[in-house]
């Protein structure tokens, strides 16, 4: 039996992996707090009744990804309202030594392409790809027969391979690409620009309605991504802005500041061959960026 001080450091002990999954879940720090929270108390309500657990990693995950679920209906009501396009809360990462766990684990553009999931499959996915639970293990976890979860894991990888072909992108040259594309965009060099975007460039700009300039849906296309951004940066942009490097869900990105305040996030996506700008995700939704404060 554990005693609430072996129960509490138990916990701790497990919550980074629990923060992952759930996160990666649901694409919000404030969400994922919340679920932690209530894993936690079913946690400690379990230690307290004095019933023996043979494994808590595998009974923390367990409560974690279901009480997930349970939310996720709520979830998805709040962002039926949401004003423009909806993109996951930004997360300070520390870089992994494993490219295929930095890039699927938490990828800003992996995590859009999950929004399309339903929740069951995005639950497979993410404990099966990301984090490497066997289909049977996952069929314990969601109360499912082994042949359902691999019927959702094929689902899953075919949706998401269609839409985003797995690739391990040179950090290297992410952050360089990333650092042009600021110098372009900020400093107003429009020619640059447009060389660094690809044809079909997409620009996904979440403010939440409460930031100016941000688009109500996707721009997609080099001509218009320039001209939104350059219209952006000439009316909008403070113009003491400090960009600050960071890893951000997983890969190289920038966080801006506005007078030491969180100004906006922009993570870059390459096309595969690493030489061209993909996608441009802009968050800029002050709610989303607060908690930044405390991970710079």
């Amino acid at each position: 039996m554990l005693d609430r001080t072996d129960g509490t450091e138990v916990f701790a002990d497990h919550r980074e992996l629990l923060f992952s999954v759930v996160y990666n879940l649901l694409g919000g720090v404030a969400d994922t707090e919340d679920v932690l929270q209530d894993t936690w108390l079913a946690w400690a309500a379990r230690c307290a009744g004095g019933e023996p657990i043979e494994n808590p990693r595998a009974y923390l995950v367990r409560i974690a990804v279901n009480t997930a679920l349970a939310r996720q209906s709520a979830v998805s009501r709040r962002r039926e309202t949401y004003v423009g396009p909806w993109l996951p809360e930004p997360v300070v990462t520390e870089p992994s030594d494993d490219p295929a766990v930095r890039v699927e684990a938490v990828s800003m553009a992996l995590l859009v392409v999950l929004e399309t999931l339903s929740p069951l499959e995005r639950a497979v996915f993410v404990l099966h790809e990301v984090f490497g639970y066997p289909h049977a293990e996952i069929a314990a976890i969601l109360d499912r027969t082994p042949p359902a979860v691999r019927q959702l894991a094929r689902r899953a990888r075919a949706h998401v391979q269609s839409r985003r072909p797995r690739f391990a992108p040179d950090r290297r040259l992410q952050r360089a690409v990333t650092e042009r594309f600021l110098a372009a965009a900020l400093g107003g060099d429009l020619a640059a620009l447009l060389d660094l975007l690809a044809p079909d460039v997409t620009m996904w700009t979440d403010g939440g309605g409460k930031a100016k300039g941000a688009a109500l849906r996707p721009v997609t296309g080099r001509d218009k991504v320039a001209r939104m951004i350059s219209g952006v940066a000439a009316r909008r942009a403070p113009a003491d802005l400090e960009i600050r490097y960071r890893t951000v869900n997983g890969d190289p990105s920038a966080v801006l500041f506005d007078h030491d305040a969180p100004f906006a996030v922009m993570v870059i996506d390459l096309t595969a061959a690493g030489d061209q700008v993909a996608g441009i995700y802009a968050v800029t939704n002050p709610d989303k960026l607060s908690h930044l404060d405390d991970q710079d």
